[in-house]
């Protein structure tokens, strides 16, 4: 099948995971992806293993695996007039340049959009900040950690009265990374109309923002955030989570619960409480939301997860509910892997290798994960011979200055 993006030519020259993953994203959907990194010591993301303690060194780089899957490596030495204009020849074939260095790395350089753009007019420039390209702190380092702070979401987990809380798993980068693909897309759909190549945006500070939009809406329109809430005492106890007789939780979104309470009291075994008047509608049921839940509370311990499955599920009541998972428990949840949201890679070095898989699927063009991440370098002369045109002379040439 063909993939959408198939035919594009993407020039990556990204670290860490912000700016990789954005690319990985295009390369997904069928874009070539040439990951420019620097001779000699590349992607710091390379010698990142270990995680929250833990020593993964004998097994893949997860770190570098998940964010430059379906990529080329050429590696080149910026420092060398030669070595940026390898970068800047293979700019004028692109379609697509991804950085995600500070303000002003890539102007030092020459690298940056209108430098770029003198030598390639179509080309679709995408940078990824910290806080946005405009105001006081534009030229400010940020990393993930860094993002949930800024972004208030740290503010937003929780239950009322903790310290601000960190979010595991890279949630600022990932999401930036998100927004900047989003951005590249529309660019190159604009590209397509107009004819006009332009630059892209996207920031931690922007996209965290955006993920909590509703709450955001909320502020900006009512004068408040969404608050924090304690699960113990849920305004709507029929949204909410419950821990199960052997220590699984269970969630309930019902966000209309007059209707289902009747139902829902019968088959948690608790019918009196659907003619109580403490819980008689939402509103008085909210005024009462602790004794409530506790009895919620007390009904789900008297049972293990997999009996209320089997109940709420044959009930007639038509709950809306879902189990509590974990990270750990995903790699073998039906419906992850029935939609491909996690897929087994034939790795060069390492063979069958599960990574995770596509968010979006498309049914006449969907994309794929082909292959894991490069070796450091190991495009370089292929890259420039292919896409450039350059004979081995050349290249070898390049080779004895240390520029490639």
């Amino acid at each position: 099948m063909p993939q959408p993006l198939e035919g594009l030519l993407v020039l990556d020259w990204t670290i860490w995971q912000q700016g990789p993953v954005c690319s990985a994203m295009l390369g997904d959907m069928g874009a070539r992806v040439i990951k420019i990194e620097q001779r000699g010591s590349g992607d710091p993301g390379r010698y990142l293993l270990g995680a929250g303690g833990k020593d993964t060194s004998a097994k893949p780089n997860w770190y570098f695996e998940a964010n430059n899957r379906n990529k080329e490596s050429i590696t080149v030495d910026l420092k060398k007039p030669e070595g940026r204009e390898v970068v800047l020849a293979l700019a004028e074939k692109a379609d697509v340049f991804v950085q995600n260095f500070r303000k002003g790395v890539a102007g030092r350089l020459g690298l940056d959009y209108e430098s770029l753009k003198q030598r390639n007019e179509r080309i679709i420039y995408a940078g990824a900040t910290g806080y946005g390209p405009l105001g006081p702190d534009s030229a400010e380092p940020s990393f993930d950690h860094l993002g949930l702070a800024r972004s208030g979401i740290m503010n937003a987990a929780g239950e009322p009265g903790m310290p601000p809380l960190g979010v595991a798993g890279g949630i600022a980068d990932q999401m930036g990374a998100v927004m900047m693909a989003y951005g590249v897309m529309t660019a190159l759909l604009a590209r397509e109309r107009h004819g006009m190549g332009q630059e892209v945006f996207a920031s931690h500070l922007g996209s965290m923002a955006f993920l909590q939009g509703l709450s955001l809406s909320m502020k900006l329109m009512a004068g408040f955030a969404i608050p924090r809430s304690f699960r113990a005492t849920a305004g709507n106890p029929l949204w909410n989570h419950y821990r199960c007789a052997d220590d699984q939780w269970i969630a309930l979104a019902m966000l209309q619960p007059d209707r289902y309470w009747a139902d829902f009291t019968r088959a948690i075994g608790r019918p009196e409480l659907g003619t109580d008047e403490r819980f008689a509608t939402m509103a008085v049921r909210g005024g009462n939301a602790e004794a409530c839940v506790a009895l919620i509370d007390e009904a789900f311990a008297s049972k293990p997860r997999a009996d209320w499955i089997k109940i709420l599920n044959d009930d007639p009541g038509d709950y809306i509910f879902t189990i509590v998972n974990s990270v750990d428990d995903l790699p073998t949840d039906p419906q992850v892997l029935a939609n491909d949201y996690i897929v087994e890679v034939d790795h060069a070095q390492h063979g069958k290798t599960q990574m995770v898989g596509l968010p979006v699927g498309l049914s006449e063009t969907p994309g794929s994960v082909r292959k894991g991440a490069p070796e450091l370098g190991q495009d370089t002369e292929v890259v420039l011979m292919d896409v450039l045109g350059w004979d081995w002379e050349k290249v070898q040439a390049l080779h004895e200055k240390e520029a490639i």
